[in-house]
């Protein structure tokens, strides 16, 4: 027994002994912690939905942002460099009015369906689409010069007629104030001069395009008032073309631009 405590005593007095009994405990404690830390990852951790795998904790779900809402633009680039030539035929307007807003061909005289605008100086100038939308009719019509209708939403039709240089076709589909065309002359009202003749269609009945100006779509009558209109319009028609006293001389009203 003293022989053993000899040599232990012995095995003790050397320096490196001591060192390497530290190294090895730290080595023990070190693998024990380890282990302990790889049990406890093997604990089952809760489902994850994949579909919200990326998404950062307490993150507010994205909200769309809401479309702007158009408004109904004058055809053109600066409605200040532009007035209304003719104004649309209004048939509860006074006398006066109406005889200001009939057109005259061929000794005859006929309601504007729209509005003609037209420069100050009588120069030409671009058209332009007063809504987006598509465009479902250009061609060159022998009465009123190059004629471009394009389709919207609520059954709105914007018609742009008087036209030269037009630079859509049918199909394209248009931007608010992209450029059309230029505006030209027509056969049919030649006292305009260099115009562009802009109607508003809803539901293929025609309105003032200026009451509808810098309004939405949703401004514009609903299909049955429009149906009422026209029909108390259509009443006043004929009581003016029956009444020898119109003011009118030799007028024709009612016929329709295409």
């Amino acid at each position: 027994m003293k022989e053993e405590n000899k040599k232990v005593s012995k095995l003790f007095r050397k320096r490196w002994v001591v060192p390497s009994i530290y190294l090895l405990s730290a080595a023990l404690i070190l693998t024990g912690v380890l282990w302990f830390q790889s049990k406890t990852n093997d604990i089952v951790q809760p489902p994850v939905d994949e579909a919200k795998q990326g998404t950062a904790v307490n993150e507010p779900e994205s909200v769309p942002v809401q479309q702007t809402v158009e408004q109904i633009a004058m055809p053109v680039l600066d409605p200040n460099a532009v007035e209304i030539a003719k104004p649309f035929y209004d048939f509860s307007a006074p006398a006066e009015e109406q005889e200001a807003a009939l057109v005259s061909y061929n000794d005859e005289y006929y309601p504007n369906k729209g509005v003609d605008i037209a420069m100050k100086n009588g120069e030409s100038f671009d058209v332009t689409a007063s809504l987006s939308g598509t465009v479902v009719k250009a061609e060159k019509d022998p009465l009123f010069g190059y004629v471009v209708h394009i389709q919207h939403d609520r059954g709105v039709v914007t018609v742009y007629q008087s036209l030269q240089d037009v630079q859509v076709k049918t199909g394209d589909t248009v931007k608010q104030g992209q450029v059309i065309a230029k505006a030209g002359t027509s056969e049919f009202n030649k006292e305009a001069g260099v115009h562009v003749h802009f109607e508003i269609r809803k539901d293929g009945q025609a309105v003032n395009p200026v009451a509808y100006f810098d309004q939405p779509l949703s401004a514009l009558e609903s299909k049955e008032q429009q149906t009422e209109q026209q029909e108390t319009n259509q009443n006043k028609t004929n009581e003016q073309q029956s009444d020898p006293s119109s003011t009118v001389p030799d007028a024709s009203i009612g016929m329709a631009r295409t």
